[in-house]
């Protein structure tokens, strides 16, 4: 089953959307899904680096902060400002692993 996770906020209000992850993954994307329309690209978090890339051209509402804890999970926040009627959406994160498969032949 999916894990949607309802969240209600108030117009002009700030609120934060958590990804948790465990491992060390590459990189977070963040995508914004409308009724009808495909999921549009928000922003790419380098995990390592702590760099953020958003999409152009960039919303200066949204902002992305790593929240380490002291287990081995960790989470990716997407925290949206002055939120507005339009941020109604889906949210998605996606992680890029850091495994890459090798093919080999048997002889």
């Amino acid at each position: 089953s999916d894990d949607l996770t309802k969240i209600f906020m108030l117009m002009g209000s700030t609120t934060t959307l958590s990804c948790t992850y465990e491992g060390s993954p590459y990189s977070l994307h963040w995508y914004q899904k409308k009724p009808g329309s495909r999921p549009e690209f928000l922003a790419l978090f380098f995990v390592s680096a702590k760099q953020i890339t958003r999409a152009q051209p960039p919303d200066h509402r949204l902002s992305i902060k790593l929240q380490e804890s002291a287990g081995n999970s960790k989470k990716v926040n997407l925290i949206i400002s002055s939120t507005a009627v339009s941020d109604s959406a889906l949210y998605y994160c996606a992680l890029q692993p850091t495994v890459t498969e090798t093919h080999q032949t048997l002889y």
